[in-house]
């Protein structure tokens, strides 16, 4: 969940004044990072959120401050980290999905780590066992939302498929964002990509690029400026009924709505759903590594992961976390979403890329 997404919160300028106090403007003084340094920075994408009280137990149990530098969307934030890894802007990093894992790992982001309760997480989420260097956080599903009244108003069934986004009914309605710079955009191009295989999804692509899809840079501009169905969507003036987003984009309309509506104003497609993995990991040159691996040992608490659904709108990965009631009220978990093996996206991902940059921008 993750640039996203996520990995993810739908309305980031709400969450987002929480983090202002403690969310840095740049990278910190050499001096104030030192090994023996109160203060610990984590890097991470823009949707990075959480309870104030939260974080302020872990400062006051730990005695470490913690900042947070937030470097834009999760595509975005890991090539900035790639290109500044000899001297980082922080000691850990948050936020690198399974779309972008392997581009982390072969750039040695990071040092080996294993974290302190690791062993409950959740096997299906564990990867790199062997070198422990990245611990994961949470999951989510990259999916096409959905404005339900726009459907309603026109009696036209929403789509449910990858199929369904090419048929005429649905020209010039979706906006996704660009798979170059956005982890929901690259999820979306890979969840493609596992449903037609290596030689049908540039077809498919091409097919929606002539249904008009539209392309923006990142999930913030599509969900909460081109979107109609989202509250930042109707106050812009969008005017795209379909969106790349996330599964538990429709709970996060109804909590942060004043007043609450009784069902969400958005739905899901699920058979257009990619699951995604955000992992956090301590930088390779980190100043601060001590208070780093304190850090990620909080991101994994119960404490953090109970507390994580309604901040960022992703899914706990940790054993007996607790997952709101809201989510299975209004965003139900999707029971079969499009998977990639690590490997393969390792092997493919660039040239993917390359020729869907070639395809769609071109």
């Amino acid at each position: 969940m993750s640039t996203t997404t996520r990995k993810f919160t739908a309305v980031v300028t709400v969450t987002g004044l929480g983090l202002a106090a403690l969310t840095a403007c740049g990278s910190s003084d050499s001096g104030d990072e030192g090994s023996g340094s109160k203060t610990v920075t984590l890097v991470s994408h823009d949707s990075f959120a959480y309870t104030k009280a939260v974080l302020k137990a872990f400062e006051k149990e730990s005695g470490y401050k913690v900042r947070v530098l937030k470097d834009g969307d999760a595509g975005t934030a890991v090539n900035k980290a790639i290109l500044t890894k000899d001297n980082p802007q922080g000691d850990v990093f948050f936020g690198v999905d399974n779309t972008l894992l392997s581009r982390a790992l072969d750039n040695g982001l990071f040092q080996s780590y294993e974290a302190k309760g690791s062993g409950l997480i959740l096997p299906q989420y564990r990867v790199d066992q062997d070198k422990h260097r990245v611990t994961p956080i949470d999951s989510g599903d990259i999916c096409v939302n959905y404005d339900k009244e726009y459907f309603s108003k026109r009696k036209l069934a929403p789509p449910t498929s990858f199929d369904d986004l090419i048929k005429p009914a649905y020209k010039n309605l979706l906006v996704t964002e660009n798979v170059s710079t956005s982890s929901p955009g690259l999820g979306f191009l890979l969840g493609t990509a596992a449903k037609y295989g290596d030689d049908g999804w540039p077809g498919y692509w091409k097919k929606l690029k002539a249904n008009g899809v539209k392309v923006v840079d990142g999930w913030e501009q599509a969900y909460n400026v081109e979107f109609s169905g989202s509250a930042g969507g109707k106050k812009a003036k969008g005017d795209r009924p379909l969106v790349v987003s996330y599964a538990s984009s429709p709970p996060a309309e109804v909590i942060y709505a004043d007043p609450k509506p009784k069902t969400a104003p958005t739905g899901v497609a699920d058979g257009t759903c990619f699951r995604q993995v955000e992992y956090a990991g301590l930088l390779s040159n980190a100043k601060n590594t001590k208070g780093g691996k304190a850090l990620i040992d909080f991101l994994i608490t119960k404490q953090f992961q109970d507390d994580m659904p309604l901040n960022m709108f992703v899914y706990p990965v940790r054993e007996a976390a607790q997952v709101p009631p809201e989510f299975t009220k209004f965003g139900p978990a999707v029971e079969d979403p499009e998977t990639l093996d690590p490997a393969k996206i390792a092997d493919n991902r660039d040239e993917w890329v390359k020729s869907w940059t070639s395809l769609v921008l071109k």
